[in-house]
């Protein structure tokens, strides 16, 4: 059997530079097997990045627009049209076809390496790709516990919303956290068996329910395109500060977590102090210390 193209691909923008530096830095040090990373960016944003981050061999600039380009369905007004937070999941689930390859670890900005990592974290031996899959147990249970209703409610509404798509019946699950381990043959059969008979795009669908993580998902469930061998996340994910800080209360830590985890992701949206460019000035004084204040109050949640 052929020897699968895998490869690491991240979208990002002018916002998250600091991220993205961070980012490539623990990639350099833990890719043990050196699988090519892409890094797909706006257009605009593609020489700020150039010139800021040290590009030797294994790290491969693209801009988005090329990879809306190569689906010849797309329409390139819905990327410059569209906020950012819904552009970037086609962009992501569009990868595929532009790089060629088979399958592809998507990791966000946020992501951090804390070990080495292989090929053979995210494939059998045949060859075939892992699924990030769970219920979200230990989520939930977290979230519970703090009385904290609003993390279960979003969760099992986005998995109703998604199962309805296919008429599947049964558990919600949770294909996330970031990274995830994408099949080109799940995106195609997404595009060739749903989209196209409805005579609709990606960027259609994701408009009505957006969340791609769900539609890669609930494809592979419904068409079987690669056989089903789950996994609990590659990263720990702090969603939310308070999560931080009740792990951190029990004794987690970088070095704790190195045995069953590959890497950390601290979600963007309070760990701001990273925002780079017109992300960090869109925050005006008020917000700034506002969030500080919430940050410190999450402490005792």
């Amino acid at each position: 059997m052929p020897n699968p193209t895998f490869l690491l691909f991240c979208k990002s923008y002018a916002g998250d530079l600091k991220r993205i530096k961070r980012m490539w830095l623990t990639v350099q040090r833990f890719n043990r097997d050196r699988i090519p990373l892409y890094i797909s960016v706006p257009e605009a944003d593609r020489l700020l990045f150039e010139q800021t981050l040290d590009t030797p061999d294994g790290l491969i600039w693209v801009s988005d627009e090329d990879i809306v380009h190569a689906n010849p369905r797309a329409d390139l007004r819905y990327y410059r049209n569209w906020d950012g937070r819904l552009s970037q999941q086609v962009v992501k689930s569009e990868f595929w076809r532009y790089a060629g390859c088979d399958s592809y670890l998507c990791l966000d900005s946020e992501s951090e390496f804390i070990r080495d990592f292989y090929r053979t974290d995210f494939l059998d031996p045949r060859g075939n790709p892992y699924t990030v899959m769970s219920q979200a147990k230990e989520m939930l249970q977290m979230a519970a516990n703090k009385a904290i209703t609003k993390v279960a409610d979003d969760f099992h509404r986005d998995g109703e919303m998604m199962k309805s798509v296919f008429g599947r019946v049964g558990p919600d699950y949770e294909f996330a956290p970031t990274p995830v381990i994408w099949s080109a043959l799940v995106w195609r059969d997404l595009d060739e068996r749903y989209l196209q008979p409805k005579g609709i795009t990606l960027w259609e669908a994701i408009q009505e329910r957006p969340s791609e993580l769900r539609w890669y998902g609930e494809a592979l469930l419904e068409y079987k395109s690669i056989p089903l061998l789950p996994i609990e996340p590659l990263f720990r994910c702090y969603h939310y500060n308070w999560q931080w800080h009740t792990l951190r209360r029990q004794g987690e830590s970088t070095a704790t977590l190195q045995r069953e985890y590959l890497g950390v992701i601290f979600q963007s949206n309070w760990q701001y102090e990273l925002d780079h460019g017109g992300q960090a000035q869109r925050k005006s004084w008020p917000s700034r210390m506002a969030r500080f204040i919430r940050a410190q109050l999450a402490k005792f949640r």
